[in-house]
């Protein structure tokens, strides 16, 4: 992509920038180069959220005082550097947190009013290493409560809308993470995935999101049994593969932490994948019942046409799933204590299908939950060899469904409070699957509906660990049909 970096005549000093929707790793060379001042850039992106959040609604939590202090700080950084060689890789890049990490001096909700808003005494890891890397943090960003749902619709944290259509979901649960992005409030966001929460609102919102491989990335603790996992939500894979440099760092003091890679993931999404890789298809939804929309066909098409005209090859074999109701019985019993470990300083405040999925986890004893447990493993180990048996890569819609109408998720909760979740399951049919076997996952926005003109996001999977692999194919798909100059037409009303 071309810089879009530019000297103001008028005045002397450092450029400034003019393109909110900048990709992060430009933005960060520019700001080694002097080309821009990090304190402009912050208050370019603060700016941008004045204008354009009160209708989209992407924040939670802002601290503009404290983002122009690190901004300052990262300005200084690159005055008093002998060369630019020894700065962080995103010094001054501004980034967002979901609302469900840990950022010191600043309160978690979890998105809910049931969570205290004492200020948080420790950054999780995940926000360290981006605060190593030098990115600044811009503030928190939406999230449904507790991240049980994927979309934002609560009498907390309010409604959040798609910058495509408002009237439409953007997905969640990273849901201001992918609003943020899509509307150029923020270069690149952090975001969480349980069972899909960077990947469904990379796909409503038109983005690059990367769920890592269970264990590549290690936060304060294990969640759900090691089906969620930080990443980021991007608008190129260039972004998306060096976050994952930065986020991909061993951990002694958790568990499943793997070793630091030797390699770079950006040096290896930049180079070609090998030859005639084996591509396995899956356009039926994995649980029984629930239909495919056509234009999240038509987005599958596209990816295969792309990587067959790259030299891979399409074959026969599906993807040995179990049936739906195991598949589905193993992850709820997990899914339902995904709240387990947040502090509550008002449990009689939090929304009725999360105090339906703790009264459900509150009702299986220890012995059950340990077969649940084993019984997902076992599920998950017939998939992977299955997987490993038959392709290389396996190309999914990432949902079932077009970005949803605002709204419609609370069609019978007032005869079962687990409306909401079941309702959305058409979001996370082929997204949940791989937090099961944990293999890693990426959307990349192949295509747009024709009829709506919202994005479609097109789900590519590895084997366990072969990162690598995923982003040499999503590069090969954004070189065919490039993506990243693709912007939403929002402005402030």
């Amino acid at each position: 992509m071309a810089s879009t970096i530019v000297r103001t005549p008028d005045r002397r000093g450092p450029f400034v920038m003019t393109d909110p929707y900048i990709e992060a790793v430009e933005l960060a060379a520019a700001i080694r180069r002097k080309e821009v001042n990090p304190v402009e850039v912050a208050d370019g992106y603060l700016a941008r959220m004045d204008e354009l959040d009160p209708e989209l609604n992407a924040f939670c939590h802002r601290d503009d005082e404290a983002v122009r202090k690190a901004a300052a700080a990262a300005a200084d950084a690159v005055v008093r550097a002998a060369s630019a060689e020894g700065l962080p890789p995103f010094l001054g890049v501004p980034l967002p947190v979901k609302d469900l990490l840990d950022v010191a001096g600043w309160p978690t909700t979890y998105g809910s009013a049931g969570a205290g808003r004492a200020p948080a005494a420790a950054s999780d890891p995940v926000v360290q290493r981006f605060v190593d890397a030098g990115f600044v943090l811009l503030g928190k960003t939406t999230t449904s409560e507790f991240g049980a749902v994927p979309f934002t619709e609560s009498e907390t944290l309010g409604i959040s809308r798609n910058p495509w259509a408002p009237d439409r979901t953007p997905g969640g649960s990273s849901s201001g993470a992918g609003v943020a992005v899509a509307a150029g409030m923020a270069p690149i966001a952090h975001a969480e995935d349980g069972g899909g929460s960077i990947r469904i609102p990379a796909s409503c919102n038109g983005l690059v999101g990367l769920k890592p491989t269970r264990g590549r990335i290690s936060g304060a603790s294990v969640l759900v049994e090691g089906l969620a996992t930080s990443g980021v939500v991007t608008r190129s894979v260039a972004d998306t593969a060096a976050a994952l440099d930065v986020l991909a760092r061993h951990d002694p003091a958790t568990w499943w932490s793997q070793p630091t890679p030797a390699g770079s993931f950006a040096a290896l999404a930049a180079a070609e994948p090998p030859a005639g890789l084996r591509i396995g298809v899956l356009t039926d939804s994995p649980v029984e019942g629930i239909p495919v929309d056509p234009a999240c066909v038509a987005a599958v098409d596209l990816a295969l046409r792309a990587l067959e005209a790259a030299g891979h090859h399409v074959v026969d074999t599906r993807l040995p799933l179990p049936p739906t109701e195991e598949l589905v019985a193993a992850f709820t019993a997990i899914w339902n204590t995904a709240a387990a470990g947040v502090p509550l300083a008002h449990p009689d405040r939090i929304e009725p299908h999360n105090r339906a999925l703790r009264e459900a986890a509150q009702s299986v004893d220890s012995w059950t939950y340990g077969q649940a447990v084993q019984r997902t493993q076992q599920l998950s180990r017939r998939i992977v060899e299955g997987f490993v048996a038959g392709f290389d890569l396996l190309v999914t819609p990432t949902m079932a469904c077009l970005p949803p109408l605002v709204g419609s998720f609370g069609t019978g909760t007032e005869e079962n409070p687990l409306r909401p979740l079941l309702n959305s399951y058409p979001m996370g049919v082929f997204t949940s699957v791989f937090n099961v076997t944990g293999q890693p996952a990426i959307s990349v926005p192949l295509h747009h509906d024709e009829a709506t003109g919202l994005p479609v996001g097109v789900q590519l999977v590895a084997a366990p660990w072969r990162e690598d692999l995923l982003l040499q194919a999503a590069r090969t798909l954004e070189l065919a049909h490039p993506w990243v100059g693709r912007r939403p037409s929002v402005r402030a009303r």
